[in-house]
């Protein structure tokens, strides 16, 4: 029987974030995709739909908050 991976995107401008995010999430159960800002998590949100964003909030440019709420406007992402 063949099972999916849950996809999960992982954003955060620091590299030592993403690191620690994906650590403990990193098995043959997910699939573990990172981001290094907003403008690319966006990207890769609708390229891929991924089941779980986890969100650095505090990021220059474009913040977790700007992020959340342009993949909220989304219907397709929302």
């Amino acid at each position: 029987m063949s099972r999916n991976k849950s996809t999960i995107l992982i954003v955060d401008d620091e590299p030592a974030g993403r690191r620690a995010l994906e650590a403990p999430l990193h098995n043959e159960e997910y699939e573990i995709i990172l981001a290094p800002n907003g403008a690319q998590a966006l990207q890769l949100a609708h390229t891929i739909h991924p089941d779980l964003i986890l969100l650095d909030v505090m990021m220059p440019d474009m913040d977790g908050f700007e992020v959340c709420s342009r993949l909220r406007a989304d219907p397709s992402l929302a």
